[in-house]
């Protein structure tokens, strides 16, 4: 048995951060799912903007977008929708069969509107209805600004998987939103069955720290904030409110492991797949993880509810000088940050590529 199939079989769901057209034509992605555990995808504007940029699949619709006069940003949410509609068709069968828990895909609304609540929820709101598929994620940055968002995407029926968490109190924020959505929902005598994913970012947190860490923490700070958030999540689950919440049908908002692409090149390739085997989450790796696992990667116990032992390390950051609390808030903000500066290169991208493929004269 692959560890892929392993740790799927263990209750984490295998989701590939990654999607191109060349993927999807040449049978590259159902591969995956048919034998390596594949059972959903996420995708950013970085992904977007390498697949279009390094190959010639995406050409002939660029023509065509600026043939009628369509924006650099409307281009990409049309290559994008028509890439994620195929992707959502390959997971419908994982959807229907998990009733809706798994088999998704993620279009990001535009990180512009990071401040605009009302703007972000018209955006989300579009792209589902033109996406037209049930297992397709709007994703919305977990921010101060963007929970508000999160709540009302929700009680519209959206679903939505929050992006750019970096702590426990991150994910809480979120999970709040995801909730008070879902109450008004039952309020309102609407259905409360509602996918989310709330998505924590785990390697950027050692890249971080860097040198700073003692050599017998390096590489631990991500993994103890995710088991921390882990146990938190767990008893949210537990909790009255949320115990009500699902005797009226509602779904909980899984846990999603992001950023678990290894990247200190002295450490194992697959570092945060293996220490964050857990079940009821996802784990979004790249391509690259996602082949390295299967290839050489191992199951070994799965995270206790409780989240296990993350206490004595988050205590050896804060005695080396690491304020977390504080790392966390830099870290969502110098996110937010990359977030803008990657679509604005991919739009870029788009612009100079159908300026590329323009007629001559």
């Amino acid at each position: 048995m692959k560890p892929t199939q392993r740790l799927h079989e263990l209750g984490q769901s295998l989701w590939l951060d990654n999607i191109t057209r060349t993927m999807l034509d040449d049978g590259t992605l159902q591969r995956y799912v048919a034998e390596l555990s594949v059972t959903g995808l996420t995708s950013n504007p970085t992904i977007f903007d390498k697949a279009i940029t390094e190959s010639d699949a995406y050409d002939e619709r660029i023509v065509d977008c600026q043939a009628r006069g369509v924006s650099p940003e409307e281009t990409f949410f049309e290559l994008a929708i028509a890439d994620l509609r195929r992707a959502a068709d390959l997971f419908a069968d994982v959807h229907a069969r998990t009733d809706g828990i798994d088999g998704w895909v993620s279009l990001e609304v535009s990180p512009l509107l990071a401040d605009d609540a009302a703007r972000t929820i018209e955006q989300a709101t579009g792209l589902h209805e033109t996406a037209e598929r049930q297992n397709l994620y709007v994703k919305i940055p977990g921010t101060d600004a963007g929970r508000s968002a999160i709540e009302e995407a929700v009680f519209a029926g959206i679903p939505i998987n929050v992006t750019l968490l970096f702590s426990t109190e991150h994910y809480l924020g979120a999970a709040e939103a995801y909730i008070r959505g879902l109450e008004r929902r039952i309020e309102a005598g609407l259905d409360p069955a509602l996918g989310s994913v709330a998505s924590l970012f785990i390697s950027r947190w050692d890249a971080a720290v860097g040198e700073e860490a003692p050599e017998e923490l390096r590489d631990e700070l991500g993994i103890a904030v995710a088991k921390r958030t882990y146990g938190a999540y767990r008893d949210l689950l537990d909790s009255e409110r949320w115990q009500r919440l699902a005797n009226e049908g509602a779904r909980p908002q899984r846990l999603l492991w992001a950023s678990t692409g290894t990247k200190d090149p002295e450490a194992s390739d697959v570092l945060y797949i293996e220490r964050l085997a857990a079940p009821h989450t996802v784990n979004t790796m790249p391509e690259k993880t996602l082949l390295a696992f299967a290839e050489h990667g191992a199951v070994g116990e799965p995270l206790p509810a409780d989240g296990g032992d993350f206490e004595r390390v988050l205590a050896a950051f804060a005695e080396a000088g690491v304020d977390v609390d504080e790392l966390a808030t830099r870290l969502q903000s110098e996110g937010a940050a990359a977030f803008v500066a990657s679509w604005q290169d991919l739009t870029s991208s788009i612009r100079a590529e159908a300026e590329r493929l323009a007629p001559a004269g």
